[in-house]
């Protein structure tokens, strides 16, 4: 299929997510979905930071120049963008961010893609991680999903069990 003259080198680059706490959230992505912390941005100026995260091949490294750094995360295809707002993360009067699959809905998910539902499910529930639905929950079996700690839902689904469902669907 071709693309839309004009948008010949367009990525989707990344996903923005807003978060109370850096701590439990980068542990979260990290060590429970195995991504690599890519970069930290702080702008004290501004009060926040940007954390850039991201599934790194074998072969991959972060570059240690501050510009080809910055050339690799921004030209990559899917990075997780963490946003934090200095002082949300002590803040008693802060009820937390919207994930957008409470009314009014908005936002849903994002998505991570696992070789095996069932493993990956069985290491959340070790790990303690909420779900919102398990794979063999409600109509759609062999997907499950989490949240992180924002409360934010993340599908967790198969490329096989996915075929086999779009098959089914057809």
């Amino acid at each position: 299929m071709c693309r839309t003259p004009g948008t010949e080198g367009f990525a989707l680059n990344q996903t923005m997510l807003r978060i109370r706490d850096p701590g439990p959230s980068l542990a979260f992505y990290r060590d429970v979905l195995g991504m690599t912390l890519l970069q930290q941005l702080d702008f004290a100026d501004m009060r926040f930071s940007l954390y850039f995260l991201a599934y790194l091949g074998e072969a991959e490294t972060v570059p240690a120049d501050p510009a080809e750094r910055a050339r690799f995360i921004f030209t990559r295809e899917t990075t997780l963008e963490l946003t934090h707002n200095w002082g949300t993360e002590s803040d008693p009067a802060f009820g937390g961010y919207h994930s957008g699959n409470d009314d009014p809905r908005g936002f849903g998910h994002i998505g991570i893609s696992v070789p095996d539902v069932a493993a990956a499910c069985a290491r959340f529930e070790e790990l303690g991680v909420p779900f919102r639905k398990r794979p063999q929950d409600g109509t759609m079996k062999d997907i499950a999903f989490i949240t992180d700690p924002d409360g934010y839902w993340i599908e967790i689904l198969s490329p096989s069990g996915m075929t086999a469902a779009v098959a089914a669907a057809d």
